[in-house]
């Protein structure tokens, strides 16, 4: 018998079908975020549907995304309301949307001081280096600034 006809799947079986891990759906347990309708039955624990299966493949897509735990929550709430409005779905996505621009301009101004430490540094065979001052706060790059004026 076909593994995605059977009622109740295994979490290996469930986990292989959505393309997770078996972490996964033991995270999206005790998070919530698998049984949100509340149609999970009780009385079988660590069996699944294909209706489980679909949530994790929407979890999945939605951690590919980077959505926090909570938007994923969100996203699966409104995907399961027949009744939902796309502007709740198109705010929470403008939302995330502007949390990556400000986790991206802040990935640059690292990767900017970064390269700053870096040119500072001599790389060569000497033991004082701005990169560890840096990182051990001896202010390495106030240093670095010094020497270079």
């Amino acid at each position: 018998m076909c593994k995605t006809m059977d009622k109740n799947l295994s979490a290996g079986d469930a986990a292989s079908l959505a393309g997770v891990t078996v972490k996964l759906i033991q995270q999206s347990e005790s998070l919530g975020l698998l049984a949100l309708d509340g149609t999970r039955p009780n009385s079988n624990p660590g069996l699944y549907t294909e209706d489980d299966v679909q949530r994790l493949r929407f979890i999945r897509r939605g951690q590919a995304f980077g959505f926090s735990v909570r938007e994923t929550g969100d996203l699966l709430r409104l995907w399961q309301d027949n009744e939902r409005a796309s502007s709740d779905v198109k705010r929470i996505v403008l939302e995330h949307i502007e949390e990556l621009c400000r986790r991206i301009e802040e990935l640059e101004a690292t990767r900017r001081s970064l390269e700053r430490l870096a040119a500072c540094c001599s790389g060569d065979q000497r033991s004082d280096c701005p990169i560890i001052d840096e990182l051990s706060e001896l202010t390495g790059f106030a240093k670095c600034i010094t020497r270079l004026d």
